[in-house]
């Protein structure tokens, strides 16, 4: 997400008392089950970010966002305490830090976290956001998309790709989200891909809302072998927050794989504490989507 990041704070790696964690959490679910998504892009307030999590009606799926610089060991305390809560999908390298790694860089970063992680994360982010116009030129970008996955599927873990929503509103034609994917991405990518999502914000791409069951009509036939969903959505404007996100969450898409997801970006602002009255809108949210394995 091509967003400003607050810096990372030190983690708080034990939970308080005032903590009633619903957990452990079993094995994900595999195949075309909901997935309940938010996304943190920082690891600081680990207890509070937990108790969130952890009242939750459905059992949440968790991006983490491993910021760049950080290696893997930073994240194991915050990663095992939201692990013991919620499902885990794990982003290598965000779309906005993308260009500060080399392919072979990227490759390296992905055993490590792998190595490091891999027990506590369900999913793997391989790419995110991957065509838009600020990640690099095509083939470095699809490099480095194809090294970490090389390496997340040698070790047989799950892969999820997210590709960011711009058509009618890509600054570069070449970027637009389709023909980009199916003129770039090698079909052993297309084909091999466990989760295959799309990013929107309504902010960055002002046209009229598209048809979400065409759009993911023509992704499933890019994508013949993915469960299918939003990779990420939200907004910064406070008023706007509640009526999107119960908007999103809500939706009826009638693909066969589609998952849902969703993936709020601001889930630690704006949900964290519990208290804060959009947490209430996403558990209602969250029990508006179908009904998948619950704790």
């Amino acid at each position: 997400m091509l967003r400003m990041r607050s810096g990372l704070a030190a983690a708080m790696l034990v939970l308080s008392a005032s903590t009633h964690a619903a957990g452990p959490v079993g094995a994900m679910p595999s195949g075309p089950a909901p997935l309940y998504g938010v996304t943190i892009d920082a690891v600081d307030n680990v207890p509070a970010v937990v108790d969130a999590l952890s009242h939750l009606s459905r059992t949440p799926t968790v991006r983490v966002v491993f910021d760049e610089g950080m290696d893997a060991p930073h994240y194991v305390g915050p990663v095992v305490a939201i692990r013991d809560v919620a499902y885990v999908l794990g982003e290598l390298a965000d779309s906005s830090t993308l260009k500060q790694y080399t392919a072979p860089q990227l490759r390296q970063r992905a055993a490590a976290y792998l190595h490091t992680l891999g027990s506590n994360v369900d999913v793997w982010e391989i790419g995110n956001e991957i065509n838009g116009e600020w990640t690099g030129t095509t083939r470095d970008v699809v490099d480095k998309t194809m090294a970490a996955y090389e390496v997340i599927k040698a070790g047989g873990g799950r892969t999820a790709l997210t590709l960011y929503y711009n058509e009618g509103c890509a600054e570069q034609p070449s970027r637009a989200m389709f023909d980009w994917a199916q003129h770039n991405l090698p079909p052993r990518l297309r084909d091999g891909l466990d989760y295959v999502f799309i990013s929107f914000y309504e902010d960055d791409c002002k046209i009229a809302p598209p048809d979400w069951n065409a759009v993911f009509t023509r992704l499933g036939e890019l994508f013949p072998h993915a469960a299918l969903g939003f990779g990420e959505v939200g907004t910064r404007h406070a008023m706007r927050k509640a009526a999107l996100l119960t908007h999103y969450y809500g939706l009826a898409i009638a693909h066969p794989r589609f998952v849902g997801g969703y993936f709020w970006w601001y889930f630690r602002q704006d949900m964290v504490p519990r208290s804060r009255p959009l947490w209430r809108s996403l558990d209602a949210a969250f029990l508006s989507m179908p009904a998948a394995v619950n704790r």
